[in-house]
């Protein structure tokens, strides 16, 4: 058997870990590694346009699967371009080995044509990032490297110099086992207790919730109608917690809908399930607070905590539901229910009006159909800026369906990139990119990527000629909009030049044949919706410290927005709670 170079060893153990896809754009320093790719049956490499596409599409399939993803970069421009997908995929805690390869190593200081220092460079955007400078180093570093980005959920980079990547690898090296998976967390005894008495004491407890009730839907469920609590939740949370949910109360935030504010405010005791939730200014600062969260630097940096429990939800809860007393008095949940759904009924009808016959197309409308006529199991990416208000406010969480986006970055362009990944995952499940025009536009070559691998990814294109939030933020400030009007061209004719199926969709009769015909397409596919610029939303609470770097306005031009079929689930929510 021949002897293995270090890049050979290197793809070996990223398999070993589980990694199945390689993202990434070849270079000179990478070729070692794309070889010993090339000659591994076990793994493949994907050939994207721009790195920061390989960084997303890593990123969406970790969130995706759950497991280990991975990404690489040449030398200097080459590995610089996967810091912005590395810092989404990061603030996501999506577990992503990024390879930055490295200029040669005696060259190292010395200003060596496209020299940078990869290590040093993304140590900000991973829990761990090293360079390895000897190929007996290699092997334990890497271990390092991916248990870390496991074990903390999060990115780990390593830097790897192309002259080392192709050096013999050393004899008997160490195959030490890997961590892939990680462990539940269970709080302490003295912490329970003291939530325990905290409930207890409580007449009116409100739960929020975030991304970190994944897996504990039923255990949430079980909990909240024991106290007889409502439930809001994040955006990240929403597709975990909002499906055969009747303690729902929506969505609070900026872009929040529902009575999920005045449930937080009005309670005696509000208790953060798995949230980051970053706007404290839409938190209660005269409420007890207690906060669950596996991630022990993220308790209490929101808001003033009266208790910090650290552990997983679905264990705590396990722990916390057969100790409570069981609640009796349903005023304060059903006083809420009616709330949320007298609420959504109200925003409603700002999308109802004649939105059949709305030139351009209210985008409400299109995110509705959207909603209507795609799979049960369909995996949503959404763009940053108005398509994460139409996707909160339009796509319902069934238990099966995902709905990504840059929702803790904010990063534009990122709808895209993130289909990709989910669609490698699999080709036989609907994945549906919520773009709008501008972040389409921005990483609009990696178009070519769904045709190269024919993956049949379907882009919906939320076209409205401009960079509408940041408009919005424009106005906010009290500045005329200025630099962001987009000239674009007949996205659906740069589609079918491109070799996929492309629609431009201008009339509201023609959406729901055009969305039709782009899923039954069996390759890739893009819808040109042009949409009304008009069309805007506004949270249901604002105060003035809540402007601050997001937009919102009180002008007449701006719309309530409607909920899609949220009214429908409110009001059936309302009518099957038992009136006292």
């Amino acid at each position: 058997m021949a002897k293995q170079n270090v890049a050979e060893q290197f793809v070996d153990i990223l398999t070993r870990a589980g990694v199945k896809r390689l993202y990434g754009v070849v270079g000179d320093s990478l070729n070692p590694v794309v070889d010993a790719v090339r000659r591994n049956s076990a793994i493949d490499w994907i050939h994207v346009r721009h790195e920061e596409t390989a960084a997303f599409a890593a990123g969406a399939e970790a969130q995706i699967t759950g497991k280990l993803a991975a990404c690489a970069g040449s030398c200097g421009p080459g590995n610089l371009h996967l810091i912005n997908g590395l810092y989404d995929a990061h603030r996501s805690m999506a577990p992503v080995l990024a390879l930055a390869s490295h200029i040669p190593s005696s060259e190292i200081g010395l200003g060596y044509f496209q020299e940078t220092h990869p290590d040093q460079l993304f140590r900000e955007c991973s829990h761990y990032s090293e360079l390895i400078s000897s190929p007996k180093q290699m092997p334990r570093l890497l271990q390092t490297a991916i248990q870390n980005a496991v074990g903390r959920s999060g990115v780990s980079v390593v830097s790897l110099p192309g002259d080392i990547a192709a050096e013999p690898a050393p004899e008997k090296a160490a195959e030490t086992a890997l961590v892939t998976s990680r462990p539940t967390v269970r709080p302490g005894d003295a912490e329970i207790d003291r939530l325990v008495e905290m409930i207890d004491e409580a007449d009116r407890i409100t739960l929020f919730c975030g991304s970190g009730t994944a897996g504990a839907h039923a255990e949430v469920m079980e909990f909240a109608g024991k106290v007889k609590s409502p439930v809001g939740h994040a955006l990240r949370g929403k597709e975990w917690i909002q499906y055969d949910n009747p303690f729902d109360v929506g969505m609070s935030g900026l872009l929040g809908y529902g009575a999920a504010y005045e449930a937080t405010h009005e309670c005696d005791l509000l208790i953060l399930l798995g949230t980051d939730f970053p706007y404290n200014a839409f938190l209660p600062d005269d409420v007890k607070i207690a906060q669950v969260d596996v991630r022990p630097e993220h308790l209490g940096r929101r808001s003033k905590l009266d208790l910090a429990v650290w552990g997983d939800v679905r264990e705590t809860l396990r722990c916390l539901t057969p100790r409570v007393k069981e609640k009796k008095n349903r005023r304060f949940l059903e006083r809420m229910l009616k709330k949320h759904a007298d609420a959504l009924e109200g925003v409603v009808k700002a999308y109802t009006r004649k939105v059949d016959k709305h030139v351009p197309i209210h985008p409400e409308y299109v995110a509705s159909v959207l909603d209507e006529v795609a799979s049960d199991d369909a995996v949503f990416t959404v763009d940053t800026g108005m398509c994460n208000v139409w996707a909160a406010r339009y796509i319902s969480p069934n238990g099966r369906r995902r709905v990504i986006g840059s929702f803790s970055h904010g990063s534009m362009a990122n709808a895209l990139p993130m289909a990709i990944g989910a669609q490698f995952t699999d080709r036989r499940r609907q994945v549906v990119s919520m773009s709008g025009d501008g972040g389409f536009s921005m990483l609009m070559g990696d178009f070519l990527t769904l045709v190269q691998y024919d993956l049949p990814v379907k882009v919906v294109l939320f076209n409205n000629s401009s960079l509408g939030m940041v408009e919005l933020e424009m106005l906010v400030a009290g500045l005329p909009s200025y630099g962001t009007t987009n000239k674009n061209p007949d996205f659906a004719a740069v589609a079918r030049a491109c070799g996929a199926h492309g629609v431009r969709v201008e009339k509201p009769k023609d959406l729901a044949g055009a969305l039709k015909d782009a899923f039954k397409h069996k390759g890739p596919a893009l819808v040109d919706v042009v949409t009304d610029p008009n069309a805007l939303s506004i949270p249901p609470k604002i105060k003035a410290e809540m402007v601050t770097g997001f937009a919102l306005s009180a002008s007449k031009m701006v719309l309530d927005g409607g909920v899609g079929r949220m009214v429908q689930m409110a009001r059936s929510n309302l009518r099957n709670v038992p009136r006292l």
